[in-house]
């Protein structure tokens, strides 16, 4: 059976691994999740990225990180989802908490955050939101 939404897959495996205070968590691979972890780690979200390859099928596993005891990452919600595609201009990308989290926004210029992306002035797809 195909997954309908299989970003929304790896954020509720990340929020689950948190919650349940595992160190790692693998997830199916796909280039897409591959570049918003990578936009994780680049933020300080999660400590390491890694590609793993079992048997027909490759996998990425994340290694999460914590502070004092609790997950690094405190909320992570998808915003566009495939029922609804929500696009944004590079001038109303929104903030985060005030600026406290990232939006992770997947652009023609490649998935980064929406600082990043208002700096270069694309704007796109808002994927998910991370505090």
């Amino acid at each position: 059976m195909s997954m309908s939404d299989p970003i929304a897959d790896m954020l509720t495996r990340i929020r689950n691994a948190q919650m349940a205070k595992k160190t790692t968590v693998c997830f199916p691979f796909s280039k897409i999740k591959s570049a918003i972890a990578l936009v994780l780690k680049d933020e300080g979200y999660i400590v390491d990225i890694n590609k793993k390859a079992n048997g027909s099928h490759n996998t990425i596993e994340v290694t999460l990180k914590y502070y004092a005891g609790a997950g690094v990452i405190e909320k992570i919600n998808r915003v566009s989802k495939p029922g609804l595609r929500i696009y944004k201009p590079a001038s109303a990308i929104p903030e985060v908490m005030n600026g406290l989290g990232i939006s992770i926004i997947s652009t023609s210029k490649g998935v980064m955050t929406g600082k990043k992306a208002q700096q270069v002035g694309v704007g796109g797809e808002i994927l998910c939101e991370v505090v």
